[in-house]
């Protein structure tokens, strides 16, 4: 990935970061964005630069529609292309259905969705041949284990429709598009040490949390030249959550 660049939003911790710092030690100069947690978002881009690659911290709030589509901007104008778009951003919101105000409901379409659809409308343009646009969905898309789930996985399952369609709108351009859909992963959001972790571990067939670079690994193969192939395509990493 020498001299190609990424947009990872949502790349300030967990996942996102995982993400940033795989591409960047495959090669590619990397641009992660944050809402808030400023200096968690320099240290993952001094983990980048430290890879001998370019990075840069963005802010920029998902559920802001202009915000959304002006990373785009912003990256081409910082580094001068690109060419890997990783929607990683995403808000989680569990609980019973009619816990969910039409406040909530929003918030969650505004982040999970629109501004999924935003960011790759304005990265599209962007992408030349060979162009990788990968989006961070859900098991629960695939297997919901149990209540409370509706809203998220909702917002969730739109991703993959978004993806199929992308592939074929894309694909004549040699622009891919995919999903992974992680399982249960150790983060500071959802540790695999936590108070909800024993069952969520006990739901995959592994028995256990993911790393965030098991995922990270995935994304890194679908943004590589290896995967020029694959498109519109679901990846579960999941530890075997949905068999």
């Amino acid at each position: 990935m020498t001299g190609k660049v990424a947009l990872v939003t949502g790349g300030s911790r967990g996942i996102g970061a995982a993400i940033a710092v795989e591409l960047a030690q495959s090669g590619a100069d990397v641009v992660v964005t944050y809402v808030r947690g400023e200096e968690a978002a320099r240290e993952v881009v001094a983990k980048i630069e430290a890879t001998g690659r370019r990075g840069l911290a963005l802010q920029a709030d998902a559920a802001d529609a202009d915000a959304a589509v002006s990373v785009v901007e912003r990256t081409v104008e910082a580094f001068g292309r690109l060419d890997i778009l990783v929607n990683n951003v995403g808000l989680g919101v569990l609980g019973p259905l009619e816990s969910h105000t039409a406040e909530a409901v929003q918030q969650v379409m505004d982040i999970n969705i629109r501004s999924v659809f935003l960011t790759t409308q304005a990265a599209a343009v962007r992408l030349g041949r060979g162009g990788r646009i990968i989006t961070i969905g859900s098991t629960m898309v695939q297997r919901v284990p149990g209540p409370g789930g509706t809203l998220y996985t909702m917002s969730k399952a739109a991703l993959t429709g978004l993806n199929k369609a992308l592939a074929r709108e894309l694909g004549g351009r040699g622009i891919t598009a995919n999903v992974v859909h992680p399982g249960p992963v150790d983060t500071d959001m959802n540790p695999a040490d936590g108070p909800y972790a024993e069952p969520q571990a006990a739901m995959t067939a592994v028995g256990r949390f993911a790393a965030p670079a098991e995922i990270a690994s995935m994304v890194r193969y679908l943004a590589s030249d290896e995967a020029a192939y694959v498109t519109g395509a679901e990846m579960s990493v999941d530890g075997g959550h949905a068999a």
